[in-house]
């Protein structure tokens, strides 16, 4: 059985915990800097007191673990996975954001690929059932194939929830080529500390195939999770508080009609989907990365940072359309939690 460990127990990392050993691996060390989130893991790990560290590279020197998870804040990612794989860990997966610069991204990727080590970044949307669904319908023969993606949505952070949707819009029609954005001018207190930082406002972003992602999280709006998936025939729109999807596309004789005609007569549906948790989700990422494929990796991840990188660029020069390489900006650290 393979040796795992978990460095950062807060809520998200007790989570990272439970999907290793649902995915079959002995959790064998957690590392954190405060006594409370160690005790949270204890009591929810059902761990012993040696296999809790307030330092994360003592607990690796101890541990020796095959498989890591960095569920620290953002700021220490790329610190704590080149330093695990210069270590020996064969398997680090680490959470979203990736790290708080393109040039950190970078520095993870050569560090894991230079020591043989296999990189995945927890953005799990491949494996939810909640945004796979629309995909699978938007892009069905009804619908006409997938044009873009609207996410209206409350204050979530552009960075903390904001790159989840630019990995699924990387899903379903490739890389971002241009980003524009505007933030919203006020900055509202970052839950995690008065150290970290996210923006609120909007985010546009084309793909090399010419598809469309609009992220609307502004500081004014304080609720809900919208999203509308665009096809050539109708429109799949989601609640994903309620878990309700609701369909509407043309009739069948009317597909090949012009897209002028967009009143014609149609079809409607709803249909209730299937929820899939933060830990099934993860536990898939951890499966598929032990199987060697099918994984959200380093590249997808920092794709994910660029276009975040490109959208604070872009918000710079007052929201004018930017490519997604931003040479200007490769080094710069964002305060992202």
């Amino acid at each position: 059985m393979i040796k795992a460990a978990v460095i950062g127990v807060g809520r998200m990392g007790r989570k990272h915990g439970k999907a290793l050993k649902a995915a079959g691996l002995e959790l064998c060390g957690v590392a954190d800097g405060l006594d409370a989130s160690l005790q949270a893991a204890r009591d929810e790990l059902s761990l012993t007191p040696g296999q809790c560290f307030q330092d994360p590279l003592e607990m690796i020197r101890t541990v020796k673990p095959g498989f890591l998870c960095v569920a620290t804040t953002a700021t220490s990612h790329a610190d704590l996975t080149c330093q695990a794989a210069e270590m020996g860990v064969r398997h680090i997966l680490c959470e979203k954001p990736m790290a708080t610069s393109a040039a950190d991204c970078e520095r993870m990727i050569a560090t894991c690929e230079k020591h043989g080590v296999t990189l995945g970044v927890n953005h799990q949307m491949r494996f939810i059932s909640q945004y796979m669904r629309p995909k699978e319908v938007v892009e069905s023969e009804a619908l006409g194939g997938f044009c873009g993606l609207h996410v209206i949505a409350g204050n979530c952070g552009l960075a903390m929830n904001g790159t989840h949707f630019v990995e699924l819009m990387r899903l379903m029609a490739g890389p971002a080529e241009e980003v524009t954005a505007w933030f919203s001018p006020d900055i509202t207190p970052n839950p995690r500390g008065p150290e970290f930082e996210d923006r609120a406002g909007f985010i546009r972003v084309r793909t090399t195939t010419g598809k469309r992602l609009h992220v609307e999280a502004t500081s004014d709006q304080g609720h809900g999770l919208l999203l509308c998936y665009s096809g050539r025939n109708g429109q799949v729109v989601v609640d994903m508080l309620t878990g309700w999807m609701r369909v509407n596309c043309r009739k069948e004789e009317h597909r090949a009609k012009p897209t002028t005609l967009y009143g014609l007569p149609w079809d409607s549906w709803e249909e209730k989907l299937v929820m899939t948790d933060v830990e099934t989700a993860t536990q898939k990422v951890i499966e598929h990365m032990l199987a060697g494929s099918g994984y959200p990796n380093g590249q997808d991840a920092m794709h994910s940072v660029r276009t975040l990188v490109a959208a604070h660029a872009s918000a710079a020069l007052g929201g004018v359309p930017v490519p997604l390489d931003q040479p200007a900006w490769h080094e710069h650290r964002f305060p992202w939690a």
